[in-house]
């Protein structure tokens, strides 16, 4: 019974993980149609508005590591979920670009909150001995979220729903979610007594290496996760792009499953070195489309759809590993600053992937932004492996 995993708890933060990520990707790859149609946005404005999103998610998850490492964890959580979800009532009411700005923003600060709550109490409602095993099924709400959430608003948008609607079909499911959330029963905690306010309470300052070498890696992703839809119709490719988001769930199902347990045997950082070497590949492959298509429709369809599936598989083993890695560089009274740390190097590279990307394909095309993104993903291999991987091992407390 001390290892149980599945518990009633568990199985609302998932749901409640799942319902918040639903509403999250079911907006992604419709915003940037709708800043075009609604305001005219240029690609490079665009790319600016949307990562304010994720610059605020930013700004706010060290502080948030912060709250939730020195005060009760569920109400901060709870707090920040009810926040996400009243955004998408915003969202409806909007009728000016500014506005829509000044909610992304309040959105980005809610969604940094939130997640680094819901990915601290889910290390604490499990077991230490299946803690890899319990990331990788979190993550993997995350996944089944990503499968359904942009297909299903892209198939909105292209059966001409009213952006209303889909904001409101999201607020549904962030409702939901709110519900599942409250059910979770985290374990109670006394307020840490804490030291002068320092550096580090903010920023595991052992994990800054491998934050460099994640925010790298996340560069290209934020920009395929943003703009996959509008690459696929520059390039003359007439395929239903929502489907890439469910081929890259899909993988990440696939390799998560395996991966958590192998991460719980301390494999974390060959784990996190296999999986760039498939992520590498597969944004090279993504950026020869635009070539591929001038030969043969067919394969540069074929290709399309197998990149998904590639990255899903080098990203699935590549999260639990990366966020066990910070929990193991870190005390147990750090660990929201730990869950706080690994995320804000992933949202900053987000934020880099949205604004650099949108910059890059307006002057020049989106495939030179996925070849780029190789080039980064194997500078980052080449830090992790020579870098911080050694310094993992040196630094680890457990």
């Amino acid at each position: 019974m001390k290892d149980r995993l599945i518990t009633r708890s568990f199985i609302c933060i998932l749901a409640a993980n799942f319902l918040l990520y639903f509403g999250f990707w079911l907006l992604v790859p419709v915003l940037p149609f709708y800043l075009k149609e609604n305001f005219s946005c240029s690609e490079a404005a665009i790319g600016t508005i949307l990562s304010c999103y994720t610059v605020s998610a930013l700004c706010a998850r060290p502080f948030m590591g912060y709250l939730y490492d020195g005060f009760p964890r569920k109400p901060i959580y709870i707090a920040a979920f009810s926040l996400f979800t009243s955004v998408f009532l915003g969202y409806i009411l909007s009728a000016f670009l500014s506005l829509f700005i000044l909610l992304r923003i309040v959105h980005g600060i809610a969604f940094g909150t939130v997640t680094v709550g819901g990915n601290t109490l889910v290390i604490d409602i499990t077991p230490s001995s299946r803690r890899g095993e319990a990331l990788g099924y979190y993550g993997l709400t995350n996944n089944i979220a990503m499968s359904i959430g942009p297909m299903t608003g892209l198939f909105l948008h292209d059966s001409h729903l009213s952006y209303n609607h889909i904001f409101s079909i999201g607020l549904l499911s962030c409702a939901l979610g709110l519900l599942s959330a409250l059910a979770v029963k985290a374990p109670r905690k006394t307020p840490v007594r804490r030291p002068p306010v320092s550096l580090d309470r903010f920023i595991l300052l052992k994990g800054i290496p491998a934050g460099i070498a994640l925010l790298m890696l996340s560069i290209p992703y934020g920009a395929t996760t943003n703009y996959v839809a509008v690459y696929a119709r520059e390039i003359g490719l007439d395929v239903p792009s929502g489907f890439f988001f469910t081929l890259m769930a899909a993988g990440m199902g696939v390799s998560r499953i395996f991966a958590g347990k192998y991460v719980d045997r301390g494999y974390i950082t060959q784990i996190i070195s296999y999986g760039f070497y498939v992520v590498i590949v597969a944004f090279f492959l993504l950026s020869c489309c635009a070539h591929i298509i001038t030969f043969s429709t067919f394969w540069c369809a074929f290709v399309f759809y197998l990149v998904p599936f590639m990255l899903g598989i080098g990203f699935g083993v590549m999260f639990p590993a990366y966020n066990t890695l910070y929990v193991n560089l870190a005390p147990n009274n750090q660990r929201g600053t730990a869950t706080s740390t690994y995320l804000t190097s992933w949202d900053v590279g987000i934020g880099l992937g949205i604004s650099s990307g949108g910059y890059i394909a307006q002057h020049f095309a989106f495939d030179a932004v996925y070849l780029f993104g190789s080039v980064l993903c194997i500078i980052s291999m080449l830090f992790f492996n020579f870098y911080v991987s050694p310094h993992f091992h040196r630094n680890k407390v457990r």
